[in-house]
């Protein structure tokens, strides 16, 4: 009975080594290949997937420095910090929830850039350096509607430019740093207007802790239930993602 089943297993040993010969022979071959191109469409093409895959590696930076996503971001670790959940919501949640809101207030700012700019240049209606220039200008628009003259006064006079006639004329290296002080000056006022509330409930909790005589109750645990119960009162949620949304004068 026992060699009756090692042939069977051998047998199916067999069949699946055999499947898997016959399947590895069926994958097609890829190669990469150097030569001379002869249609100028080819061209086209082989420039057109370098310059995606460069963005596309340049996408992460690109969506911090000249998106929403800082102003958001910021404002949202200093909710949980302020909260005192240092662990909830969890860090995925908040960066999830940041790259969400600032794909609804860049939609029409990237649609603006594609139909502009990309767009015709795909179509061979354009060349690349007007594309490059039609797709740029409507986040440059964003951008300077969102920094201060100051920021952008002081990267000029670090760059040694003089002083531009118009918005135009302010080249992206001096607008892109301005741009990421003003998002990190406007972050850190909306923090402190959401601090007040839950530092108020941290000091009413520790003074009555302290005059109960229990000093060794740390503040915070007791706090905690009251600065959650106090955010979902106010509906905080939904105040916050709309003076976020708002701040951007949409």
């Amino acid at each position: 009975m026992n060699k009756k089943i090692r042939t069977i297993l051998f047998g199916l040993s067999a069949v699946l080594l055999l499947a898997g010969a016959s399947t590895a022979q069926t994958i097609p071959k890829v190669s990469i290949e150097v030569g001379e191109v002869t249609d100028p469409s080819d061209l086209s093409t082989t420039l057109q997937i370098v310059v995606l895959l460069t963005v596309l590696a340049l996408a992460p930076s690109l969506l911090i420095m000249v998106t929403s996503f800082i102003r958001i971001t910021i404002v949202m670790a200093f909710l949980r910090h302020a909260m005192g959940a240092n662990q909830m919501p969890p860090s995925q949640l908040m960066i999830g929830l940041s790259l969400i809101l600032t794909f609804f207030i860049m939609t029409p700012v990237a649609d603006k850039a594609y139909n502009e700019g990309i767009k015709p240049y795909l179509d061979e209606q354009i060349s690349g350096e007007e594309a490059y220039d039609k797709a740029v200008a409507p986040f440059r628009k964003f951008m300077l509607s969102q920094t201060r003259e100051k920021d952008l006064a002081l990267f000029v006079d670090i760059a040694g430019l003089d002083a531009p006639d118009n918005s135009d004329d302010i080249p992206l290296q001096v607008l892109v740093p301005g741009f990421v002080i003003s998002e990190l000056r406007t972050a850190f006022q909306i923090a402190f207007v959401i601090f007040i509330p839950f530092l108020v409930i941290d000091m009413v909790v520790a003074s009555v802790l302290m005059s109960m005589g229990m000093m060794m109750l740390p503040p915070v645990i007791v706090s905690l239930p009251f600065k959650i119960l106090l955010f979902v009162l106010v509906d905080g949620w939904y105040l916050l993602v709309k003076s976020l949304v708002e701040s951007f004068h949409m």
